[in-house]
Formats: C-alpha cells, sequence, structure tokens
C-alpha cells in the first residue's frame, strides 16, 4: 500500500504485490506466484514481454490481432531475482516486493520506481492491486521524455502530465480530453509500455503532485494485462505496438485528394452550387461531405434516411456530383432519437443499449429544459454493437447508401456510453465505453468493405487502440485561431506516435470565429502537408469566400497536394507495413538529435520532406534542421544542419525542405484523382543531393545502387522528368538515371 499519504497517487485500500515462488516455466516464459494469483511472464515475440495476472474472463474485444511466436526464453534464478531472458531481451523480477527490470542488450531500459521515503522504505508502490483496480509505478530519469497515448493536443512530451485514458466529446482541442484516447506510450530510451485493456487508465507521467521522478499508471480492471516493447529506436517499438494491435491497410487513392465540408450544405442546390463552382474555378477536389443536419431531419437523426425535402431524389444528386467526378461522403452516428419510430422497433429487438433496471438507455446533451434550443441533438439510444444481431443490422444499413453511389461515411461521435449502461454481452458501460468507438468504426468500415465500390475507407472521430485498422482518422472541432491551428498539428502528431499513421484536421477551424484569410491560407498549407486533407467548419469554407488573393495561393497548394499523391502513397505503403505515420513528429523521425524534440509542431512529411507550418500572423516561424544537408524546395537553397533558422515567409510560401539522399516522387497537376489513372503514375521526381534511399509505391519500385562517384536509380518510366537539387547531375541512362557530382562542387 501507500507509504506516504501525502502522495494521492495510488487510490486507498490497494495492497502491495509480492512474488511467493516460480511456479512453473515454459519455452515462452513462465508463472509467477503472487498473493493475487500467478502472473504470467509471456515472451510474445521479439522484443515483446506479456505480463498478465488474470482474475476474471472479461469480453475480448479483438484489441490484438497477432498470437504469440514460438520463442527460445531462458529462466534462471540467482540472489532471489527470477531472470527470463531471450537473445539481447532480459526481464529480471524481484520478489518482494514485485518489481521489474528490463534490459536491452545488458542496458537497462524501464526498472521499477526507485523513490523511496525518508526512512529508506519505497514510497510508492510498484504493484498494487484492489477489488477491480491495478496500480503500477516505473521509474523516469531526469529530462527523460514520454511519448504516445493517443490524440492529446498539449505537449507532446507527456513528461509532468496527469492524462486519463478515457474517450470524451473534446469540444475542442484546449484540453487533455480528446476523441482518441490509447493506453500505450514510449521513450526515447528504447521502452514502450501497452496496457492491454477496454477500461480507463489513469497516467502520471512524471506529475509532480504524485512524482516527479515516476510514471504511475491506475488500471480500472479487474485483470492486469500489460506489454512491455523493448527496441533500439522508437520507430521499432511503433512496429512492436502496431505488430499486436494491427496495421492500417491502405487508403484508396482518391482519399488523398481534396475533401470539401462545412457544416453545413442546407439543400441539395446549395451543395451542387458550390460543386459547380469548384470546377468553374478549377479548385482541385475529390470528395465533399454532407455534414449532420446536412442530408436528414436532425430531429429524427439517425436513421439511415434522407430529408426527402431538401433531397428529394438522393440517386440523381450523388449521380450529378460523380459527373463532376466528385464523390459523396456522408454523416452518421450511432445513436437513434427516442422521437423516431426505429427507436421503439430497435429497442424491442434488443439492440440498443440498457439501464440496469432493462429499459433502452437514453442519452441526452443537455438537461431536458433545454432540448428545445438544440433540435439537431434529440435524446437518443446508443446502437448496442455488442449485439452481433444489431451489429449487422446496423452494418447492413449502410447498403442502400452505398448503392447509390456514397463512396464514404463520417463517422462522428461515439464516446457517449456511459459507465452505468448494460450492453447485451454482459459488460458494462464502464467497460464498453471506451472500445465503443473500435466497434461502431469497425462496423461501418466493414459495411464499406462490403457495399462499397471495394475501396474501404472512414472518416472517423472516436479511437482507441486498434482504431488505426479503419483509417481515416480527423481531429474534431479546433477553435478557429492560431493556436487551433497548432493544437490540430500535435494532435495529429501525437496519433501517429500512438499508432495512427493517417490523420486530417479541419482547415479553418470549427469553433468560435470565421478564420480570417492570412490564418486560411496558413491552414490550407498545414492541411495540404499533412496525410488527408479537408477543409470543414461553420459556414463557407471554399477558398473564395476568403477573397481573391487567398483564392489563389489556396488553388496553388491544392495542385501542389495532387502533385504530392505518389510520394503521399509511398509513404502509405509504408505505413502499412511498419506502423510509421505519414505525419513524424521530431522525436520519432530523429530519436538521436535531442535538440529537435522540442520543436513540436513541426515534423516530417514521410521520410523525405521536412514541414515547419507557420503557426503565427505576419509569417513568422522557427525552423530547425537536424544534422545532415537539407534543401528548400521553393529557393533551392542548400543548408547544413544543425541549424535553427528565423524565418518570415511571404503568404503563398510554407518551410518545406528535402533531405539529403532521399527522392520524392510527384505526379502531375490535377482537378481530382480519376484524372491520375489506376496506376501509380510518376511525372517527376525530385532528387535531393546524391540519392541514397530507393521509394516503393504501389506497383512501382525505385532501386538506387550507389556506385563510386555516382548514384543509380532504376525502375523510373522513360517520360519521367527528372530534377536534382544541389550541385549534382543527373543523366538519363536507357531505363536508368545517373546522378553525380558536377565539377563545379568538386573543384
Amino acid at each position: 500500500m501507500l507509504r506516504d499519504q501525502r502522495n494521492p497517487s495510488t487510490p486507498e485500500g490497494l495492497q502491495r504485490l509480492e512474488v511467493l515462488r516460480l511456479e512453473s516455466t515454459s519455452s515462452n516464459g513462465g508463472k509467477l506466484l503472487t498473493q493475487a494469483g500467478s502472473l504470467e511472464v509471456l515472451f510474445y515475440a521479439p522484443g515483446i514481454i506479456r505480463l498478465r495476472l488474470e482474475r476474471s474472463r472479461e469480453t475480448d474485444y479483438g484489441l490484438l490481432v497477432s498470437p504469440p511466436e514460438p520463442m527460445d526464453v531462458n529462466v534462471s534464478t540467482e540472489g532471489g531475482v527470477y531472470r527470463f531472458q531471450a537473445r539481447e531481451i532480459a526481464l529480471d523480477v524481484m520478489p518482494d516486493p514485485l518489481r521489474l527490470r528490463l534490459s536491452l542488450g545488458g542496458r537497462t531500459v524501464l526498472e521499477s520506481s526507485t523513490e523511496r521515503s525518508i526512512q529508506g522504505d519505497l514510497r510508492i508502490d510498484p504493484f498494487a492491486q484492489g477489488d477491480g483496480l491495478w496500480s503500477l509505478s516505473l521509474a523516469l530519469k531526469s529530462g527523460e521524455p514520454v511519448y504516445g497515448l493517443g490524440e492529446k493536443f498539449g505537449s507532446l512530451n507527456r513528461r509532468g502530465q496527469l492524462l486519463e485514458s478515457w474517450n470524451l466529446d473534446a469540444l475542442g482541442v484546449n484540453t487533455e480530453a480528446s476523441y482518441k484516447n490509447v493506453p500505450f506510450a514510449w521513450s526515447p530510451e528504447g521502452w514502450g509500455l501497452f496496457v492491454h485493456t477496454p477500461a480507463r487508465v489513469t497516467h502520471g507521467v512524471g506529475y509532480p503532485q504524485w512524482s516527479h521522478r515516476s510514471y504511475i499508471l491506475n488500471v480500472d480492471d479487474p485483470n492486469l494485462d500489460i506489454f512491455l516493447l523493448a527496441g533500439s529506436t522508437p520507430a521499432d517499438i511503433l512496429r512492436m505496438y502496431t505488430l499486436l494491435t494491427g496495421c492500417s491497410p491502405l487508403p484508396p487513392r482518391w482519399s488523398f485528394g481534396v475533401w470539401m465540408s462545412r457544416a453545413y450544405y442546407r439543400t441539395a442546390e446549395e451543395a451542387l452550387h458550390v460543386a459547380r463552382t469548384l470546377r468553374e474555378r478549377n479548385i482541385p477536389c475529390d470528395v465533399m461531405v454532407l455534414d449532420g443536419r446536412a442530408w436528414h431531419k436532425s430531429r429524427l437523426r439517425f436513421d439511415f434516411t434522407w430529408d426527402e425535402e431538401r433531397y428529394p431524389d438522393p440517386a440523381h444528386f450523388v449521380k450529378e456530383l460523380k459527373d463532376l467526378n466528385i464523390r459523396l461522403c456522408l454523416w452518421e452516428y450511432p445513436y437513434v432519437s427516442s422521437h423516431n419510430p426505429l427507436f421503439s422497433q430497435l429497442a424491442v429487438k434488443g439492440y440498443l443499449l440498457r439501464t440496469a433496471s432493462g429499459d433502452p438507455y437514453i442519452h441526452r446533451w443537455f438537461p431536458e429544459a433545454l432540448e428545445a434550443q438544440f433540435p439537431h441533438l434529440p435524446p437518443s439510444g446508443i446502437v448496442d454493437l455488442t449485439n452481433p444481431d444489431a451489429y449487422r443490422w446496423y452494418r447492413d444499413a449502410h447498403q442502400d447508401l452505398f448503392a447509390i453511389g456514397v463512396s464514404a461515411m463520417k463517422t462522428d461521435y461515439g464516446e457517449a456510453v456511459p459507465e452505468d449502461v448494460v450492453a447485451s454481452n454482459g459488460d458494462s458501460g464502464k467497460r464498453l465505453h471506451n472500445v465503443y468507438p473500435l466497434l461502431y468504426n469497425r462496423c461501418v468500415y466493414e459495411a464499406s468493405e462490403q457495399y462499397g465500390q471495394g475501396e474501404a475507407v472512414v472518416w472517423g472521430r472516436s479511437g482507441w487502440s486498434g482504431s488505426q485498422r479503419y483509417p481515416v482518422q480527423w481531429g474534431g472541432d479546433p477553435q478557429s485561431d492560431w493556436e487551433g491551428l497548432a493544437a490540430s498539428i500535435r494532435g495529429g502528431l501525437s496519433w501517429g506516435m500512438s499508432g495512427g499513421p493517417f490523420y486530417s484536421h479541419d482547415i479553418g477551424g470549427f469553433t468560435a470565429n470565421r478564420p480570417d484569410p492570412e490564418l486560411y491560407v496558413r491552414w490550407t498549407q498545414a492541411g495540404v502537408m499533412s496525410s488527408h486533407t479537408r477543409f470543414h467548419g461553420p459556414g463557407p469554407r471554399e477558398p473564395w469566400e476568403y477573397g481573391e488573393e487567398a483564392e489563389r495561393d489556396v488553388r496553388q497548394w491544392l495542385e501542389w497536394r495532387y502533385r504530392l499523391i505518389p510520394y503521399l502513397e509511398a509513404c502509405a505503403l509504408e505505413a502499412s507495413r511498419t506502423g510509421l505515420p505519414l505525419m513524424r513528429a521530431m522525436p520519432l523521425a530523429f530519436p538521436e538529435d535531442r535538440p529537435a524534440w522540442s520543436f513540436e509542431e513541426q515534423y516530417t512529411l514521410g521520410p523525405a520532406l521536412l514541414v515547419a507550418p507557420v503557426l503565427l500572423p505576419r509569417g513568422k516561424v522557427r525552423v530547425y534542421l537536424p544534422r545532415g544537408v537539407w534543401y528548400g524546395l521553393w529557393a533551392e537553397e542548400r543548408v547544413r544542419g544543425p541549424r535553427v533558422l528565423e524565418l518570415t515567409m511571404p503568404l503563398n510560401s510554407l518551410p518545406v525542405y528535402g533531405r539529403e539522399g532521399f527522392l520524392l516522387p510527384l505526379g502531375p497537376t490535377a482537378q481530382h484523382t480519376g484524372q491520375l489513372g489506376t496506376e501509380s503514375r510518376i511525372d517527376e521526381i525530385w532528387a535531393f543531393g546524391m540519392p541514397q534511399q530507393g521509394i516503393e509505391l504501389p506497383g512501382l519500385l525505385l532501386q538506387v545502387e550507389n556506385r563510386e562517384g555516382e548514384a543509380i536509380v532504376s525502375g523510373l518510366p522513360a517520360e519521367t522528368k527528372v530534377r536534382a537539387f544541389g550541385e549534382v547531375l543527373a543523366e538519363r541512362r536507357g531505363d536508368q538515371v545517373a546522378f553525380s557530382i558536377s565539377q563545379a562542387r568538386t573543384r
């Protein structure tokens, strides 16, 4: 139990855990007997160790996708310490009290808290257990950062923060509350930690009110199930996490185009007018979104039906958009208005979550006296997606929408399951709450796979461990100001550091006010240089609404977006294999360059491009270039890092630098992805200095062979143009291109 009552981190009544004896061994590990039961130590896969103490059978929601691999683990006991070792990974377990020490190549990367009171006792229990609750504490070195834990909008480094893995309708990006939480954290020191649970997890990450030197976790689950990860690089740790919980499949090519949305287009005529204007003004676009309140009767939502007064012929409306080469995405949520006759039908079938007394639970967004002021958020039941029949009904209810040509669904909300409801599988809302968004997005993604055109994608807001398997996610409701833009970028980078490779934010912001033209252009630039690109917010978000200069600048950036699609697809292919996100925060991209870690709003887009969004008026931006040589994309300057640049950028420009040794495949300018064809089309290849790294696109592999004094790139289509940055010459030799240092540089 807690040894110093001044520390509020561990709840009262928990008992310190001790190891009584080694119970058994196996080829993958063994079991240690504790007073709470058998603690299984299982080497799950190379670099991955599972610690599990199961006290009750609970529903498995499919968070894990990979079974354990055969391992050869040596178990030994010396000086009362139990050692489990497989190759360079060793886990030492000390018995009284239960403590851990994880080593990689003989170096300790993680251990239980070493914090002691003035009397010499352990001040915080390394492991403690109570009735349906666990607490564990880990030591942190001075200055050691911790990253991950899902989509959070504050500092990427969690050190000093108190965070909760509990999904909420955050109503913005200004607090710790977030829509997508993941109980997975990691450190550049070489460790990762994943709590395998759907339950609430509280993280005091060097939180000084508890302990500035310990990472303390409280897990609200009857079972303890954690994975320890040990890797040489953050990329290794992220790969291990996504081995456990799944990598993202490749999103369809058109999803990398521009999505245009507002809250909201009120009629079919208004939406079609915007679509036609996009084409008339040569604004590239692939997808239009009909948001909440746009296409159904709000008081009755959500039942998959159109508002016939505003959309008398939905199939014709979708066809008119398709004739303009614009796809349609429709908004939805998994709630059914109590005013809708469907509510009673679903309740009778047992398709809605219930109260403890067995009545259908009714979710209210506001006190009943205020509901008349918000008719678009009626009191509603929540579809019980743990009921297999309800799950199938909800999935199949999308069929008619996809049949008329709808391409995607925007899966909004999903965070409203209260703790005291009862699901058909017997779980309470306390256990279902976090994992419900995973079930919700999985269900709609399956509908897209089954009834769409073979190109599955969702546009999801909420998430949990494993949600990366159902792309794409976006960050909701940022304030329409510079800080809203900055927080949105951090949210995307945070999601990427937590296993989610794809992310978008609302260009222009969603709350408080309409952005001015300068902020609108800067937000567009950041959105273009992200995984996915969507304009959204209350009122118009189309470029012509912000003046001629803004429209011209935005058009140019959207044209650049379409040129980037081959490169984005190459990055997406890598993400589908490794879990590496497209937007890579500096600690993930440059773990060996500690000064880079403090630049939390700049990132690399894939391996080749460094992006520094402008987050202040009048173009002021501070850029850190890590060690190596970098090439400015627009002025073609060659800069050697490490170096900090203080820049003032004109409105139509953004700091983007190419990394020496890498290739950047570019496609042609297009108004929509239909103009790009079905194969990977490269119009031009940019080489930043002498190529060192090849690149693979879907169906196309560009290989680099380094010879004395030159680099040979093979695999380029004959019609592809080549542009070399720096004092490098490019010479085409049949189906190859040879790069060499110019004589001017060698003199």
